[in-house]
């Protein structure tokens, strides 16, 4: 049980991060005790917070760090530093770098059920507040903000449906091995903790909505199997608040689909990630 005093966090003392992340590449390997991820991000300075030489701090909670790159060459161990609450990469390039690490989490075991955590076959996330920690290093914090591109591979038998935010820009198997993967992009930044990610034997239920231009968004929502047809009336649901939000704000929905889980084990009540939440 925690038992640490929570420390007051004043909006006096904020502080713009040194770096900024513009893009992220993700290859998610989904398996039960050695979930293997791989990040690809892109890294500047950023500008509000000065100019000179800084060092780079990423958080990480209880991660098993493979391999950390820039810019393709591996570093070794006295070019980073690992610490309590995540790395430290002292001197990075001054100019643009791709950051790459390959980090390996056991989602069975996660029993925090924040970052990745796999419940009764299911994998889900929670990443509001700090929970994408837990699944790279990062800086896990709501101002930066990111494009995400989530690859996700699985076995076929354990994880028919692998989800994630954004539109799905590839899919594919291999029978040999009976694995198979899904792609999906998200052109919009987003922070982190609406990073969104599930995987398991789930059915769906479909629908459209046409947006005010004249645009259809496929609608889906993910269940266990057997309840169905709980999801008639959500569905029905779904489409009154999307007109609602194009009648009082003259907001349209700006993606392909938008799926929602719901399954027994979300351990949050609702997260509303963007194109995928999760209950």
């Amino acid at each position: 049980m925690k038992t640490d005093t929570p420390r007051p966090i004043y909006l006096k003392d904020y502080r713009p991060p040194e770096y900024l992340i513009p893009s992220v590449d993700l290859d998610i390997a989904l398996a039960p005790h050695e979930t293997r991820v791989r990040s690809r991000l892109k890294v500047r300075r950023n500008p509000k917070s000065g100019d000179g030489p800084a060092p780079l701090h990423l958080d990480g909670v209880q991660l098993h760090l493979d391999r950390l790159a820039i810019d393709g060459v591996a570093l070794r161990a006295g070019d980073y530093e690992l610490t309590e609450g995540g790395l430290v990469v002292p001197r990075p390039p001054e100019k643009a770098f791709t950051l790459e690490a390959v980090t390996l989490i056991d989602p069975d075991a996660n029993k925090a059920l924040s970052g990745l955590y796999r419940s009764r076959g299911i994998y889900c996330t929670q990443c509001e507040a700090e929970g994408f920690r837990r699944i790279t290093y990062f800086l896990d914090r709501p101002d930066v903000l990111s494009r995400y591109r989530t690859r996700i591979e699985a076995d076929i038998d354990e994880a028919g449906s692998l989800l994630s935010n954004g539109n799905l820009v590839e899919r594919g198997n291999d029978p040999r091995r009976r694995r198979h993967y899904a792609v999906w992009k998200d052109p919009f930044p987003k922070p982190c903790y609406l990073f969104a990610l599930v995987g398991g034997n789930l059915s769906s239920t479909a629908s459209s909505f046409r947006t005010m231009s004249g645009r259809d968004v496929e609608l889906r929502i993910y269940t266990e199997p057997g309840k169905e047809e709980r999801c008639v009336w959500a569905l029905d649901a779904l489409k009154r608040s999307m007109r609602w939000d194009e009648e009082r704000f003259a907001r349209e929905y700006d993606l392909d689909v938008f799926m929602i889980v719901a399954v027994s084990d979300f351990n949050m009540g609702a997260m509303e990630n963007k194109g995928l939440n999760i209950f």
